[in-house]
């Protein structure tokens, strides 16, 4: 990903920057956002019953920390990025991975997932960036970073200038 604008880069780091406030929200309240128990269940989507969605921001910056340009499909309802009932994307993973725990409080896990779908909503509407909130199969099988509109052309100035 070498060469990329510098608003590719900037949106990469302010999705650093809300998965960071996602982990202080929950070293505020460690009783309610729950422990993960490691295990990989709910990677299986299919067996957990349960989906997990992303929005653009977010795929546009694991495509990034993987320094590719497509992700991996998704065949099956198990997480691509899951080996041997680890992830292999942990320190890079989504928001809903990041929020979700089995022990967790599910109040707790919703509120915090709407100020983080918010907060990367926002950043779609201040780096244009076409907001899509998608079922992870249907994300990593449709993306790639030219759909968008990462080329050489696109913009390193945000629309807002709080990004």
């Amino acid at each position: 990903m070498v060469g990329l604008p510098e608003g590719y880069r900037r949106l990469v780091e302010e999705v650093a920057n809300v998965y960071t406030w996602i982990e202080s929200q929950q070293q505020r309240e460690p009783h309610r956002a729950g422990s993960c128990n490691a295990c990989g269940a709910c990677c299986d989507f299919i067996a957990y019953g349960h989906r997990l969605y992303v929005t653009p921001p977010e795929l546009v910056y694991l495509a990034a920390k993987l320094n590719v340009d497509r992700l991996a499909s998704m065949p099956t309802g198990r997480c691509p990025y899951q080996h041997d009932n680890r992830c292999t994307i942990h320190e890079h993973r989504f928001a809903g991975c990041r929020m979700f725990t089995c022990r967790g409080d599910s109040a707790f896990q919703s509120d915090l997932s709407e100020a983080a779908l918010k907060r990367l909503k926002q950043l779609c509407e201040d780096f244009r960036v076409p907001y899509r909130y998608q079922d992870l199969p249907t994300a990593l099988n449709t993306f790639a970073i030219q759909s968008y509109g990462f080329g050489p052309d696109w913009g390193a100035t945000p629309n807002s200038s709080t990004a």
